[in-house]
């Protein structure tokens, strides 16, 4: 009841919406009648989904993050042509686990991810005080080079709240620049930047997280958010140490 009377809000007067769980289903069964041109999604993250639900994945995409899984259903179900817009935390740019990486690649290779919008914090308080970003990708083929912007918190606010939420027109930064793309160096600090693919995928090792907050306030997240990212953060770590000793092994001539 509510997603249709948010889409009636927005002039959508014919709703159609399907009651039911998208992760159930196996990616490899989606056909062309399944595929859209158009999607707009604000997936769940922080969740954890059951082996189950990951068991409809194909094994090197199959993720416990919420947030993943649905990455991997979109890119499965966008058409050829079409375009998407995709709002993640932060910990899928600079996320280095097997999954994170698996679909970063599949994204960058197989989509053109033209333009990341790195979101100011607080966008989701008081429901969430993780950093989020927008990512724009099309079925066009691989990427070529990638956008980073950063949109900095309008003057007079410290952060968003219920009270205070972010207007439509604090998001005027973005489409100024949108129509009139310039690398911009702040402070030894770029917010904005455009990287190759070779960039991306070799010299940063599908690291995403690029033209982010500098100057980072102190920030007392609720716990569930500091949970979150501390999960987030060790599994990063987990992973990267996990490649140097494979390296380490390999070179010894250990399999």
């Amino acid at each position: 009841m509510l997603c249709i009377t948010n889409m009636l809000l927005h002039d959508l007067d014919v709703p159609q919406v399907f009651h039911g769980n998208t992760l159930l289903k196996d990616v490899l069964d989606y056909t062309e009648k399944d595929k859209v041109d158009v999607i707009l999604m604000n997936p769940p993250y922080g969740g954890s989904e059951k082996a189950e639900v990951k068991n409809h994945f194909p094994t090197d995409l199959a993720s416990s993050e919420t947030a993943d899984l649905f990455m991997s259903v979109i890119m499965y179900r966008l058409k050829k042509n079409g375009r998407a817009a995709v709002i993640l935390p932060d910990g899928f740019l600079f996320g280095t686990d097997n999954a994170k990486l698996s679909i970063k690649k599949k994204l960058l290779s197989e989509f053109n991810l033209h333009t990341i919008i790195r979101m100011p914090g607080s966008v989701f308080s008081p429901y969430t005080g993780i950093t989020t970003n927008i990512l724009f990708f099309e079925n066009t083929g691989k990427t070529v080079e990638t956008w980073f912007y950063r949109l900095d918190m309008p003057d007079g606010y410290k952060h968003f709240s219920k009270t205070k939420p972010m207007q439509i027109e604090h998001f005027q930064p973005v489409t100024d620049w949108w129509e009139n793309r310039q690398e911009i160096l702040i402070d030894d600090f770029y917010k904005s930047k455009k990287y190759t693919y070779k960039e991306l995928t070799e010299d940063l090792g599908y690291n995403l997280d690029q033209c982010g907050f500098p100057h980072k306030e102190e920030e007392i997240l609720a716990p569930i958010d500091l949970i979150q990212q501390y999960q987030e953060q060790r599994a990063s770590l987990n992973a990267s140490i996990d490649r140097v000793l494979s390296d380490i092994k390999q070179a010894l001539g250990e399999h």
